[in-house]
């Protein structure tokens, strides 16, 4: 099939694709038209959007959207939240299902009073802006709403860029609005995922880091002004950019107006960059304990290099320390990569390109770790481990120079810039001074395996 033959079968393939798209949301919104009927008087129902500040904890470092309907007629005034998840299965429980994608998070409903007081112990700032929308758009949102309130339809999977409390008032609003959010707002606006990550969780520096880590390439590519949108602030940004339908005194209004600021608190501190603070811890001790490395005698012990350690008592010590941190992170970083990839849903945490660099196998390095710290002895090697502990650090230190070649010529489609800078360069120098001064060859000092 030509090239010319191809497009016109794909163009055509995908209209008919599209026609159907748009023909089963409309019988599915005529469907929820005739199932949920609106109140008589739609301009009793006034809507607005509720945004939250990013807090201290690690699960509201995004932010949190959530929409208040109060309802003249009937004088009721609820808040409708998509950020509620289930704890009652413990801890373990939870982090497990966490780490397997299993997300089910679900609608729930509560009065403005309890919401925010719930804010407030937080210490997060909220605000609230009116959404003007037309008698038709009400009531195509209090349908929606109406049909969500379901028991069967009030939980939802939860993805964190894709389909969140943020994104599900998204969704039904532009649907209210026939499309005008998702068409106004198409572009691309330059950043990543990954650069949203980094920048809203620089309050909890370790847990920056550890994201940064363990997701992959997925989140490096450039997203929309769409899907920007998960974020509440951004949300709330785009949307009080927009003119509503509702026209006053023959002007049209904007689409959020009356903006208030319910509670008012002090954002998080941030804190200075975790790369630097780690690329310090590791290397400053690596560098000492270079400089403390010495030639020693053949009677003391035969290794490869014949080098040992100046003050045993501390250094080996140290070398403990410094191994327990380092094989103990990567081979816990190592294990989430490769878990995930086979048994976690969260797609952004497959092939990882970090694995070249975190191991899983590393975990079992701790018992050297220890040896080190207890006895402030090296290692001792037989003739039957010798040759497989040399392949490995061999390997290993393969694994680095390609990692940083990839850094280096920007070969990668994920971004490891960050990573390689500051955190390659210990991992390296690590893995040599192990390999010369850790182990205790069982064989002739000039034989290299």
């Amino acid at each position: 099939m030509e090239t010319s033959d191809f497009r016109w079968w794909h163009y055509f393939f995908s209209s008919c694709l599209l026609a159907v798209s748009f023909s089963v949301s409309g019988q599915i919104t005529s469907v929820i038209e005739e199932e949920y009927p609106s109140p008589p008087d739609m301009s009793s129902l006034h809507f607005y959007l509720i945004t939250v500040d990013v807090g201290e904890d690690v699960w509201n470092n995004f932010g949190h959207t959530a929409l208040r309907l109060f309802d003249e007629s009937s004088n009721t005034d609820t808040i409708y939240n998509w950020g509620v998840f289930d704890i009652s299965g413990g801890v373990l429980g939870f982090s497990w299902d966490f780490f397997t994608g299993v997300m089910d998070y679900r609608l729930s409903l509560s009065s403005p009073s309890r919401e925010f007081a719930s804010y407030a112990a937080q210490g997060r700032t909220v605000w609230q802006d009116k959404i003007n929308l037309t008698n038709p758009q009400k009531e195509r949102l209090y349908q929606r709403l109406m049909w969500n309130i379901e028991p069967s339809n009030v939980e939802y999977p939860y993805q964190y860029f894709f389909n969140n409390c943020t994104t599900k008032l998204r969704d039904y609003l532009d649907e209210a609005l026939d499309g005008k959010i998702s068409s106004q707002f198409a572009e691309n606006v330059g950043f990543t995922f990954r650069d949203h990550v980094q920048s809203h969780y620089q309050s909890v520096g370790f847990v920056a880091l550890s994201l940064d880590i363990l997701m992959n390439s997925n989140i490096d590519r450039v997203i929309s002004e769409w899907e920007q949108m998960f974020l509440p602030l951004q949300f709330r940004g785009y949307l009080r950019q927009m003119v509503s339908d509702v026209a006053e005194n023959g002007e049209r209004q904007m689409l959020l107006s009356d903006s208030q600021t319910i509670l008012d608190f002090s954002p998080p501190t941030i804190e200075t960059n975790p790369y630097q603070i780690a690329s310090a811890l590791l290397f400053s001790p690596l560098l000492f304990l270079l400089l403390m490395v010495k030639r020693i005698p053949q009677s003391y012990y035969a290794n490869y290099s014949n080098l040992g350690l100046r003050w045993a008592s501390l250094t080996w010590r140290l070398l403990g320390l410094l191994g327990l941190i380092m094989m103990g992170f990567s081979g816990i970083y190592g294990l989430l990569m490769l878990g995930s990839w086979f048994i976690s849903d969260h797609l952004d945490t497959h092939h990882n390109l970090n694995l070249l660099l975190f191991w899983p196998t590393d975990i079992l390095g701790l018992v050297m770790g220890f040896r080190w710290l207890f006895t402030c002895k090296p290692w001792p090697m037989t003739h039957n481990n010798e040759p497989f502990i040399n392949y490995y650090l061999l390997a290993h230190l393969v694994g680095i120079t390609v990692y940083g070649g990839l850094a280096f010529f920007d070969l990668s489609a994920q971004s490891i810039n960050n990573v390689a800078l500051y955190i390659l360069p210990s991992i390296f120098l690590f893995t040599l001074l192990i390999w010369f001064v850790g182990f205790e060859s069982a064989k002739n000092k000039n034989s290299f395996f």
